[in-house]
């Protein structure tokens, strides 16, 4: 009977050495990009992105519960490649970049949604107003080793916001009824991350 404890306690052992601990993973800037999608005078969209982001992924694939998402964005990176309606969307009216100069996701649950796909659930802040959203990921793909030997995989984050949720509530109506800016915005993380270590 010893003998088969001593056996048992050995195999539990030796399972939890084997099995992957949880990695850190770092966004590559270069490979990583936010864009945003918005009604304009509800006819067509005006699409932009923001070129600075940053943060931290830590993968657990033996519990995927212990997994975790920390995003920060640079909201003077805004870009719709028209020079003055990035200077109106980085004003007070806006995002006011110049007081608030991040847009922060921190994940609070991680969890399978189906084959090739993870829904994570946190807390969005935008100046300094903080609402629970969840993202839908598809990925992480499979890891490819890059040129220099690094590990890599990526992923597609989506999500829609209510702008007004956040205190983003400028808008102007126009002879005909409608607004100029829809409230509704479609945000798309194309997400690339390298495995420290």
């Amino acid at each position: 009977m010893r003998r088969l404890r001593i056996i048992g306690i050995t195999s539990l052992i030796l399972a939890l050495s084997s099995a992957a601990p949880a990695a850190t993973w770092e966004f590559d800037p270069a490979h990583t990009g936010v864009q945003f999608k918005v009604r304009h005078l509800m006819v067509s969209h005006v699409r932009g992105d923001f070129e600075k982001v940053s943060g931290k992924i830590v993968y657990d694939e033996q519990d995927i519960s212990r997994s975790s998402a920390d995003i920060t964005i640079d909201a003077s990176s805004i870009n719709t490649r028209v020079a003055k309606r990035d200077e109106h969307l980085k004003s007070p009216d806006f995002l006011d970049a110049a007081r608030y100069p991040s847009l922060v996701f921190q994940s609070k649950k991680v969890e399978k949604a189906g084959a090739g796909k993870l829904k994570v659930t946190g807390d969005l802040t935008i100046r300094e107003v903080t609402k629970e959203v969840v993202l839908d990921i598809e990925g992480p793909t499979p890891p490819i080793r890059d040129l220099e030997g690094k590990t890599r995989v990526g992923g597609v984050a989506s999500t829609k916001i209510n702008r007004k949720d956040f205190g983003l509530t400028w808008n102007k109506a126009i002879e005909t009824g409608g607004v100029v800016v829809g409230d509704e915005v479609e945000i798309t993380i194309d997400i690339e991350i390298i495995k420290e270590g």
